[in-house]
């Protein structure tokens, strides 16, 4: 009787509701409705279920290797792939940093089962208020399983996804665990992933030592790493650092004392660990690494040539050069500053890196004009002309060319050496007809120019196209002693382990030069600067070098040498239109004067006695 009653119940129920939604047609519509909805969001919940990625697969998954770039005082220049560092554990570290974290990112984290419903509500609720998406709700736990399995897509599958490996992490790891991988996992800006990674980037220590406010500033970056980044904005990171210590403050993580010490605390100074500028500089070693050591499939530390001080400066120089003079139609130069055996002290490829990645100091090709002569005279010197011969300074015509020197005089008999320090363009060229072209090709080569050289009468005025590079190569063979130079910029190559796996070969250079030619030349070259056109380049120690200027001033160089330094100058514009009368021996012998005086030790009264005339002193 009871089972009979029972059953009786349920077909009275059925028949109930039957009737109720035959006299309420639209709420049985509503109710088939949501059934349909209910049923797709099941059958897309296991979509995204079984579409999940491989959790072998992502936790193996290969990473672009990182390479810094480091300069001969052991500064970061720029780090190119991604960076992580060792694995840090949560008993590594001081408590306040892990709890940053926690406070910024997910108050109830220990208390929620990977997905916070209370967080997720206050997100829902501001973002309707404000009408617009102004607060995300995501766990640490589900940017664990985003940061390791997924991607940042903006999907409803990704969510999904991110829950569903959110819930399989909470089941598979413990709290702790779960908190370590996001420490060693999370992004924290320029190309840094965890904790110790950006640790050591911003504040040149390990995320063991940092400080209470160190670690607010990195728990800050979370919100927008580039934004709060405190190399790029430092008074953005600084802003955002408070904000992170009155949280922790006002969730009883610290003191009030320990939140007013912290708010006290300077803002580290991490440029000091890093150098400004030399973009062009690093994009050219990082493309020369794989021919040192191959494909690279672990992180590299590359040590390079690279004077800090010496790179910084030369950058300033030409930049505020270029910046003061643009009424001359300049926009653009490059110099490249070379040690006697060739290795890379400086180089700037452009005044605005950001602007063009166009590196002019090792890709653009410029009429190096008078610079050039110096490979015509050393071709006459190893053919038995002394400095003392006489040479015409004459008109000539050679088909259809009739060159001119830049005044339109002519000087008639001068010396070699009176030719080159006036640079006089007809003298060069009488004396160029008496050599065979082809010896003076060989001999640029010989000293370093890589590029084509066109055998043609205007190429003794310097008519074909160089590297400036290559045009402070071959003078550091002058200043070398006539000894070969290859131009370098690694010394050593490490992995991130400390095992080296390239130490630079210093081998004895060969002899392409003969020294009594180098010394002829030498003395030729250093009147050009006491007595000639690169006058503007005195220095109170021993220089010599070269002015150079192209047609219509479309190119202005200054190439020359110190006992410690060689320097190439070019001035000019990208698009080879010409400046305003802007010649070699003026902007760009500045520049290289200027250069040399800021890689010497000079006592005051000796600098002071080469800016006659009301030259202004450097800035530094």
């Amino acid at each position: 009787m009871a089972k009979r009653a029972t059953k009786s119940k349920k077909k009275n129920k059925r028949k109930a509701s039957k009737s109720f939604f035959k006299k309420h047609p639209y709420w049985g519509f509503l109710f088939k409705c949501g059934c349909i909805v209910f049923a797709l969001l099941f059958l897309y919940i296991g979509y995204c279920y079984v579409t999940l990625p491989d959790v072998e697969d992502a936790v193996s998954h290969t990473r672009q290797p990182s390479t810094t770039i480091i300069a001969e005082n052991g500064n970061e220049i720029l780090t190119f792939g991604n960076s992580f560092s060792e694995v840090v554990y949560l008993d590594d570290l001081p408590y306040y940093v892990p709890a940053a974290i926690i406070d910024v990112e997910d108050r109830r984290f220990y208390s929620h089962f990977g997905f916070d419903v209370i967080g997720f509500a206050r997100a829902i609720g501001v973002n309707i208020i404000k009408g617009r998406y102004a607060q995300g709700a995501s766990t640490i736990t589900q940017q664990v399983a985003k940061n390791l399995f997924l991607t940042s897509e903006k999907s409803i599958k990704r969510k999904i996804q991110e829950l569903l490996l959110a819930f399989w992490l909470e089941s598979k790891f413990s709290k702790e665990q779960i908190l370590t991988l996001y420490l060693n996992r999370v992004y924290l800006g320029s190309g840094t992933y965890g904790i110790e990674a950006a640790a050591n980037r911003y504040f040149g220590k390990s995320s063991r030592d940092l400080s209470l406010k160190e670690a607010a500033i990195l728990a800050g970056m979370l919100k927008a790493p580039s934004r709060y980044n405190p190399l790029n904005n430092p008074d953005k990171a600084q802003a955002r650092a408070e904000i992170v210590l009155n949280l922790m403050y006002k969730h009883g993580t610290i003191t009030q004392a320990e939140m007013e010490e912290s708010l006290a605390e300077p803002l580290h100074d991490s440029t000091q660990y890093k150098v400004e500028g030399a973009r062009h500089f690093a994009d050219m070693v990082y493309g020369e690494v794989n021919a040192y050591i191959g494909q690279r499939t672990q992180d590299l530390y590359i040590s390079t040539t690279l004077d800090q001080d010496l790179q910084q400066k030369a950058e300033w120089i030409l930049n505020d050069t270029i910046a003061q003079n643009r009424k001359r139609n300049i926009t653009q130069g490059a110099i490249v500053i070379l040690d006697h055996n060739g290795a890379i002290k400086a180089m700037v490829g452009g005044v605005d890196y950001d602007a063009s990645q166009f590196n002019r100091a090792t890709q653009a090709l410029r009429q190096p004009g008078s610079s050039f002569k110096p490979f015509v005279y050393i071709t006459a010197l190893q053919h038995g002309f002394l400095p003392s011969d006489i040479i015409n300074d004459v008109p000539v015509k050679i088909g259809n060319w009739e060159p001119q020197n830049d005044n339109h005089q002519y000087y008639g008999a001068v010396s070699l050496t009176e030719a080159l320090t006036r640079s006089l363009n007809l003298a060069t060229i009488n004396l160029a007809e008496q050599l065979n072209r082809k010896d003076i090709i060989m001999t640029a080569h010989k000293m370093g120019i890589s590029t084509e050289l066109p055998n043609t009468p205007a190429l003794a005025l310097g008519a074909a196209e160089v590297k400036v590079l290559d045009m402070a190569v071959a003078y550091a063979v002058m200043a070398n002693g006539g000894k070969a130079v290859w131009p370098y910029s690694i010394t050593e190559i490490y992995s991130k382990d400390g095992i080296q796996l390239y130490q630079r070969d210093f081998s004895e250079p060969i002899q392409v030069l003969d020294t009594d030619t180098v010394n002829k030349i030498t003395a030729m070259l250093q009147n050009v600067i006491d007595n000639g056109t690169g006058r503007r380049a005195k220095l109170p120690v021993f220089a010599a070098g070269k002015t150079g200027t192209s047609q219509d001033y479309r190119d202005a160089w200054f190439v020359g040498w110190t006992d410690e330094y060689v320097a190439a100058v070019w001035l000019g514009n990208d698009d080879n239109s010409p400046m305003d009368r802007v010649s070699g021996s003026g902007l760009p012998a500045q520049i290289w004067q200027k250069v040399m005086l800021s890689g010497l030790d000079l006592s005051s009264d000796k600098t002071e006695s080469i800016f006659q005339k009301g030259r202004k002193l450097l800035p530094w």
